[in-house]
């Protein structure tokens, strides 16, 4: 059976994308789908050149980020895939087929390295979600990264359910001067982290496995203890294993630089 990854370019440019999609195309032939919004033109039209699919929205771009669940399992719908990836795309590139690794569980979560209490973004995103007392009980629990999540089509369509049902009942909690005055509150963005440690950590999908970030296939960066790279120019684990994706490197530009500008131009980016 085929395998899937499912991402999200809503309101990003044709280069904003490039390296996800050339770094990716090196190692993996399958099917790729993108949400993007109708407007998305020049992306259409790059997606055609890399054999992607795309689904269009008119959701705003600051809104995809929890939406963009109902829109994953809208696709998959009557459709059969073996595994799928859902993962972001501006910020992340390839070192391997990512489903070549032998995960352990039917879905698969890929931790950043720290507490959510350490962290003032997930605090945020869980007590104006799911409120103080359900923070409490999560902020020991060491930060999933909703960004990378890959599964049986079972498993992940029982998460992009579970995503949906929550990001329902618990909408974040705008501040007053939003509300008054109708406008978007840029700080709900990622409330899709909040409903992802929360499945994640009350265990609510069957045969979950969770991943340190210094030993696993994925590399978060922002929290990643220690950057390391092999002569090839590849992210290595603890292990000194190459990494299968790489996450969030932009907010560690100094430490990828060199290697991400070498490997760049081993792929005919400018």
């Amino acid at each position: 059976m085929k395998n899937l990854i499912l991402s999200a370019a809503c309101g990003l440019d044709s280069k904003s994308i490039e390296f996800f999609l050339k770094s990716l195309r090196k190692y993996y032939k399958g099917e790729i789908c993108f949400i993007i919004n109708k407007g998305d033109l020049k992306i259409k039209k790059f997606l055609k050149i890399y054999n992607c699919h795309f689904v269009e929205t008119k959701t705003h771009k600051f809104d995809v980020q929890v939406k963009r669940y109902e829109l994953y399992l809208k696709f998959i719908l009557e459709k059969n895939y073996n595994k799928i990836l859902v993962c972001d795309s501006r910020d992340i590139y390839f070192q391997s087929d990512p489903f070549l690794f032998e995960y352990k569980g039917d879905i698969n979560f890929f931790l950043e390295g720290k507490k959510i209490k350490e962290c003032p973004f997930n605090t945020n995103w869980i007590k104006k979600t799911y409120g103080q007392k359900i923070y409490e009980s999560l902020s020991d629990k060491i930060i999933n990264c909703s960004g990378t999540t890959i599964g049986t089509y079972n498993s992940m369509k029982k998460y992009f359910e579970l995503i949906i049902q929550h990001s329902r009942k618990y909408k974040y909690k705008k501040k007053l001067k939003y509300l008054l005055t109708f406008r978007r509150d840029k700080g709900g963005r990622g409330a899709d982290q909040a409903y992802a440690n929360y499945i994640v950590h009350n265990k609510l999908v069957n045969n979950s496995y969770l991943y340190p970030n210094d030993y696993g296939p994925i590399a978060t960066v922002f929290y990643l203890n220690k950057i390391s790279f092999n002569q090839e120019n590849k992210l290595i684990n603890l292990s000194n294993i190459p990494y299968s994706i790489v996450h969030q490197y932009d907010k560690r530009w100094d430490e990828f630089k060199d290697s991400v500008t070498k490997i760049k131009k081993n792929l005919d980016i400018d």
